[in-house]
């Protein structure tokens, strides 16, 4: 049962993608990282999201929060969209679409146009321990500590917390490199040899 209204928030942490496999990875929530200001600041504290949240929500990667661009989703912690939890916050991983969304979606992480990512959620309004509001010198803070579901991670061009990330991937330039300094050591250690 939803006991209050679906809030949106942005962060900026690097996404990642691998335009190769189209593998495209980020943070979506970023834990103990203030918010922009809101007219509040918002930090979104270690716990507040866990597996359970993650089991019970029908959680889909919107581009720029639009409900029509659709690239990814994971149904009660299933599906082609990888959320799992660490000590910096909620992690997503997806392929993009082979489509224009997908596409898209790709040139803009490429450009550099996209950084950061965002998420949906609900907190549970009934549930006292779920949020706390302060006024530190004329400064409203909102501390939350449960999100009751989530609904939504994004990656998005403007985020509300700048902390978060979404990049392309560069695991097969970087294989690639690798190999070349391999290579490049072996070559020195021979010429020396000589």
């Amino acid at each position: 049962m939803n006991t209050t209204n679906k809030e949106i928030r942005s962060v900026n942490y690097e996404i990642r993608t691998d335009r190769e496999s189209r593998t495209v990875e980020g943070y979506g929530v970023v834990f103990e990282s203030p918010s922009v200001d809101l007219g509040f600041t918002e930090t979104i504290h270690r716990g507040a999201i866990t597996q359970e949240t993650i089991d019970t929500s029908d959680v889909f990667c919107r581009f720029n929060h639009d409900n029509n661009k659709i690239l990814a989703r994971s149904k009660k912690g299933k599906g082609s969209l990888e959320l799992s939890i660490d000590d910096t916050g909620v992690k997503y991983r997806f392929q993009a679409p082979k489509t224009a969304l997908g596409d898209e979606l790709l040139e803009y992480l490429e450009r550099g146009d996209i950084t950061a990512s965002s998420f949906a959620f609900t907190i549970d309004s009934k549930d006292k321990e779920a949020e706390k509001w302060t006024n530190r010198d004329g400064t409203l803070y909102r501390d939350i500590y449960k999100i009751q579901r989530l609904y939504d991670v994004a990656p998005v061009f403007q985020p509300a917390y700048e902390a978060t990330t979404c990049s392309k991937r560069y695991e097969a330039v970087k294989h690639t490199a690798d190999e070349i300094n391999v290579i490049m050591d072996k070559i020195i250690e021979h010429i020396e040899k000589l």
